[in-house]
């Protein structure tokens, strides 16, 4: 496993660089635009929506959620399915993407913000524009989130798990994943707890693929999830209440404002069709009407000389 140089989360930070206020949907806006123009390659070629994350960052849309003392802006969950919309509109794999980072982002922010360790993660979130995952179903659980086979092991004052990811979105092109799993190696499966890893603390081995059909820019795949840190990375609250309090309902938020955005987006696609095809008709029609090597035009001339 790798072993970082220096210590990211002590390291010398600078002062959070606070965006003048500015219109959200303007923001959101320029990362859809970059994300509709490149929505086909990333789905044909299932890959990450680069493109629109870069524009993304430079808007600072990552950082929405986090307080503004640590940098964000402070958003509401809101404001965030609003920019949801926006860019499932334009892209469904860019608008599930964004909104699976802010569940991350509103579990840190609503149930880890008095953890010294977690409010420096968030603060680096919101100065580096770091893309949260999530990694929360297991090959032994059957997409049971409430269930976990890994456990945290703790020995020589360092914090270690090893599991199984059955399917995890952008987990190689996050900097920081949110885990689940077991409190203890001798705990009920049901005893769990999250875990934030930072991209030092981890090793991902790719296990299968999976294609998403009009979401493969997810990058969705089974992992074997490798890590080791610092027992401070476990989140203080039990995720039995994460789940049932943040996780369930902030998903369903999200990803409600993403569902709808990719159906106002293929209403709006389907609408642009017969206009579509009205304009090659009248191509068509137009190629037929064309001289072809100066015989229309001979006859024509043929038949006015008599």
């Amino acid at each position: 496993m790798a072993t970082a140089t220096a210590n990211p989360m002590t390291a010398r930070i600078s002062p959070p660089f606070l965006p003048s206020p500015g219109d959200l949907k303007q923001r959101a806006g320029a990362a859809a635009a970059a994300a509709a123009a490149h929505a086909d390659a990333v789905d044909r070629a299932a890959r990450f929506p680069c493109e629109a994350f870069a524009a993304a960052r430079a808007e600072r849309l990552l950082s929405l959620l986090v307080p503004v003392e640590l940098g964000g802006e402070g958003a509401s969950v809101s404001d965030v399915v609003d920019v949801c919309y926006v860019l499932g509109r334009a892209c469904a794999s860019t608008g599930m993407v964004f909104a699976m980072h802010q569940i991350m982002v509103a579990i840190l922010v609503r149930h880890a913000f008095g953890s010294d360790w977690h409010r420096r993660m968030l603060r680096r979130l919101s100065a580096e524009q770091w893309l949260l995952a999530s990694s929360t179903t297991e090959g032994t659980g059957g997409g049971d989130l409430r269930a976990s086979a890994c456990a945290v092991r703790l020995a020589g004052g360092r914090m270690s798990l090893e599991k199984n990811a059955t399917v995890m979105s952008y987990g190689a092109e996050a900097d920081a994943i949110l885990t689940t799993a077991r409190r203890a190696p001798d705990g009920a499966a049901s005893d769990q707890v999250l875990v934030a890893l930072l991209k030092n603390d981890y090793r991902l081995e790719r296990l299968s693929g999976w294609d998403a059909l009009g979401m493969r820019g997810t990058c969705s795949a089974g992992f074997v999830l490798k890590a080791s840190g610092e027992p401070e990375q476990v989140l203080p609250t039990p995720y039995q209440e994460i789940h049932a309090r943040s996780m369930l309902p902030i998903a369903h938020l999200t990803w409600s404002g993403v569902w709808s955005g990719v159906a106002a987006g293929a209403v709006e696609r389907a609408r642009g069709v017969p206009a579509q095809r009205a304009r090659s008709s009248r191509r068509r029609c137009s190629d037929t009407r064309r001289p072809r090597n100066g015989r229309r035009s001979s006859t024509r001339s043929a038949s006015r000389r008599r």
